[in-house]
């Protein structure tokens, strides 16, 4: 089993590498930025490499340097600017998603890179499917919903990037679901604390230059 699933959506994108991260460690990288998760929908510039503070999404334009998040259940969620050559990595879980945090990232990526959002191809990676995603009425609500339901949160996500004006032939979802493939994927709701951490990541390749 590979440490990595890729989206096809950005096979059309040499300049940019990627990965969605499985219960399979993952190789060891240098040069990657990363984040304090807190469930938020607080976007950060990414310049160097470390951890550069709290929040849930990373956006960059920085060639070489990885942009990565961690997930157990929650949808890790890569753009990829093809005009700019910019970047981010979205920790989506629901309280991120009822904040819009996929419409933020994209608009901070407009104010930052000159983002326009028809130039963005999205993939939305493995995470808690509708299929098991019971939520009591304190979080459904935040959806519009009155009653205990079965909440899709990548439905939620592909729906916020077509709102902030991705196309839709530009979005790709994994369609896996973290709960039921055990063999594949850590799930909070099923291993509780004993969940491990699946690390997704987004690159900018550098540009090789002519001899």
């Amino acid at each position: 089993m590979s440490a990595y699933l890729e989206a096809s959506i950005f096979s059309a994108l040499p300049w940019a590498t990627h990965g969605f991260g499985t219960r399979q460690p993952a190789p060891s990288t240098t040069g990657v930025s990363t984040l304090k998760q807190i469930h938020s929908s607080l976007v950060l510039l990414a310049d160097h490499p470390g951890l550069l503070g709290e929040g849930d999404a990373l956006i960059t334009n920085q060639s070489g340097l990885a942009i990565a998040i961690r997930t157990a259940d929650c949808y890790p969620i890569l753009l990829a600017d093809s005009r700019n050559r910019a970047v981010a990595a979205i920790h989506a879980g629901w309280r991120g998603t009822a904040e819009q945090i996929v419409i933020k990232t994209i608009e901070k990526m407009s104010s930052r890179f000159g983002t326009n959002p028809n130039d963005i191809s999205g993939a939305i990676g493995p995470g808690i499917g509708v299929c098991c995603y019971e939520v009591g009425e304190d979080v459904s609500s935040s959806f519009g919903f009155a009653i205990r339901t079965h909440l899709d949160l990548a439905l939620e996500n592909w729906k916020q990037l077509e709102s902030a004006g991705v196309p839709t032939e530009n979005i790709e979802a994994l369609d896996v679901c973290t709960f039921c493939d055990a063999e594949r994927f850590f799930s909070y709701r099923r291993e509780k604390d004993n969940a491990g951490r699946m690390t997704s990541f987004i690159r900018i390749e550098p540009e090789i230059k002519p001899r």
